[in-house]
């Protein structure tokens, strides 16, 4: 039986969900096992994403508190946080990449996977993919046909479009 692993680019899912489904409240328990599929085991979920700045927006820092308690309860995923630094008037997003990249790399290479999903749609993650593949894995990626990278497509050896239909299972009301 197959062994896979899941890497969620946390923020660039959110925003895909948002631009290509409308709504963004997933359960990542069953989010997982469909991108598994029933005839491969998952080892384990890894969740990426940077904690919102409480002075910010408090109403905005509570909620995203309260969805990363969720996810701390998840089975089999973990949660892992970049940071926030300030660029002039907006933040910017440091660390996801690297850590996504560390991770999906050095965990292949200890052989911990035969499958390594990325949910993303960023073409920073190209040399990633090609790098895990050399290793033997297979890396799937899944994301929205808007919103993809052409490039990260080319490079995955399997492509899971995710609509707003396949994840019926997934959505939390």
């Amino acid at each position: 039986m197959k062994r896979v692993m899941i890497f969620i680019d946390g923020s660039n899912f959110y925003h895909g969900l948002r631009a290509n489904v409308g709504k963004t409240s997933i359960d990542f328990a069953r989010f997982s096992k469909l991108l598994c599929g029933p005839d491969r085991e998952l080892i384990r979920t890894y969740y990426y994403n940077v904690p919102l700045n409480k002075d910010d927006d408090a109403d905005r820092y509570k909620k995203q508190q309260n969805f990363l308690e969720q996810l701390y309860e998840t089975p089999l995923l973990t949660v892992t946080l970049g940071r926030l630094e300030r660029r002039g008037l907006t933040y910017v997003e440091k660390g996801i990449d690297v850590h996504i990249a560390v991770d999906m790399l050095s965990l292949a290479y200890c052989n911990c996977y035969d499958v390594g999903i990325l949910v993303s749609g960023d073409a920073d993650y190209v040399k990633m993919v090609e790098e895990v593949k050399r290793l033997g894995k297979h890396v799937e990626v899944a994301y929205f046909a808007v919103g993809q990278s052409f490039h990260l497509r080319n490079v995955a050896d399997r492509m899971i479009v995710l609509t707003e239909n396949s994840l019926r299972e997934c959505w939390v009301y």
